[in-house]
């Protein structure tokens, strides 16, 4: 990358501003995007819709990897044929199982079944749909500009982000054998904070994560009884106790970790001390070192309680939904980050480390590219400002304020993609 003769930020501010792509087709696609959310999984029809819009541009179209994923390769060699630098930008596609209370007049109203096969209301609560919207936006953007730059851009539109196992499951449908391999991963995300501010930062910005269930083995009794049992209640109590201590005794001050119980399930009738009790954990951290810290304790506490319990079979441990940390290239954030100054001035500041967790860094990492992962405020500036009642993702009232987020997103994405292609 280093190597290439690329746009100057200013020059890329220029043609962000004027690039000849006509978006009017955005804000209708976001609405309808938007009323029919599809659940991790299921995005068939939504793969269709970006798909068939997709086909307005000339390039190749890949779908199915690993999912209802839809890619776009635009090639764009330079004027002597060499191929010039590859740039990914992914959207993620899916869904959220909420209800949704926004009051739009485009707000969801669909159903479907959920993974244990429950009919949940779905909403596009997590911003999505908006994402998508900007990818499609940008990937236009960059094709009214061939004349520009020099290079491949390669769309990703990735399913199954919630749930976590997109990202990999696309990369364990082999595609890195199905794409040219990049040399930077871009991605953003929307998030509270005034509408059309793009947030970004070098090294870790989204915190890892893991859930982990705990099985717990006891002796059931009746419960006028308890002497004869060996109550899993007690001990899931006892270890959910302990569990605080990790963060506030063990993990030091400076580093950050999150161990926060989800789920506690124990017994079914009120006169029975059950034979078993579950935790559902769920664990957050910003480096590798503090993730093996807290999951060793996490593991000691549950069997050191087991024992004081006087259990007869030690507890088992299940790891799901891992989520890597998201920890930004030094470089990719050097290239970018004076496109997003020349193009948004005083609404481009530092972000601030995220707690939440998603897969996107599955794909760099398994690609062998590094990578910039931003976000962008969503939230109403009117609404921002007063400090009160502010919608978050995942709640039934978050929607973001449509007309600057949409351009900021769909500018901030294209942006960087022009400070990391060679220029003509």
């Amino acid at each position: 990358m280093s190597n290439i003769d690329s746009l100057c930020p200013d020059r890329i501010a220029e043609l962000v501003a004027t690039a000849p792509a006509s978006l009017e087709w955005q804000s209708p696609f976001y609405r309808k995007m938007h009323a029919n959310p599809e659940l991790s999984g299921q995005e068939e029809q939504t793969a269709g819709r970006i798909a068939a819009k997709l086909r307005d541009i000339d390039g190749q179209i890949l779908t199915g990897i690993g999912g209802h994923s839809v890619i776009h390769v635009m090639r764009n060699p330079a004027d002597d044929g060499t191929p010039g630098p590859v740039v990914l930008l992914r959207a993620d596609i899916d869904g959220l199982p909420v209800t949704e209370n926004t009051g739009s007049p485009f707000a969801s109203v669909a159903t479907a079944r959920n993974d244990q096969g429950e009919l949940v209301g779905t909403m596009h609560a997590c911003g999505h749909d908006m994402h998508t919207t900007a990818g499609l936006g940008a990937t236009f953007m960059l094709d009214a500009l061939r004349d520009k730059w020099a290079g491949t851009v390669v769309t990703l539109f990735q399913p199954a982000e919630e749930t976590t196992s997109g990202a990999q499951a696309m990369l364990d449908d082999e595609l890195a054998e199905k794409i040219p391999a990049p040399d930077v991963c871009l991605a953003q995300h929307i998030v509270p904070g005034p509408a059309g501010q793009v947030m970004s930062m070098a090294g870790p910005a989204l915190a890892g994560c893991d859930t982990i269930t705990i099985t717990l083995s006891g002796q059931s009794a009746h419960a006028s009884m308890p002497h004869n049992a060996i109550d899993p209640t007690y001990l899931a109590a006892m270890i959910v106790v302990r569990l605080q201590g990790i963060v506030g005794r063990e993990v030091a001050p400076q580093e950050f970790a999150v161990v926060s119980v989800g789920t506690l399930q124990s017994g079914n009738s009120n006169n029975t001390i059950p034979q078993t009790a579950k935790l559902v954990l769920n664990c957050r951290y910003y480096s590798e070192a503090v993730r093996q810290q807290v999951t060793a304790a996490i593991e000691r506490i549950a069997r050191g309680e087991a024992i004081a319990s006087g259990c007869l079979h030690e507890p088992t441990f299940e790891y799901s939904c891992r989520g890597e940390i998201t920890d930004n290239s030094d470089a990719v954030f050097a290239s970018v980050r004076p496109a997003f100054d020349a193009v948004f001035g005083d609404d481009s500041v530092d972000a601030q480390a995220w707690t939440a967790s998603e897969d996107f860094s599955v794909i760099p990492r398994g690609l062998g590219a590094p990578y910039l992962y931003w976000t962008v405020g969503a939230t109403p500036r009117e609404l921002w400002a007063t400090g009160k009642n502010i919608p978050s993702n995942h709640m039934d009232n978050f929607l973001p304020d449509e007309e600057p987020v949409m351009a900021a997103t769909t500018k901030a994405l294209a942006a960087a993609a022009l400070a990391n292609l060679a220029a003509r």
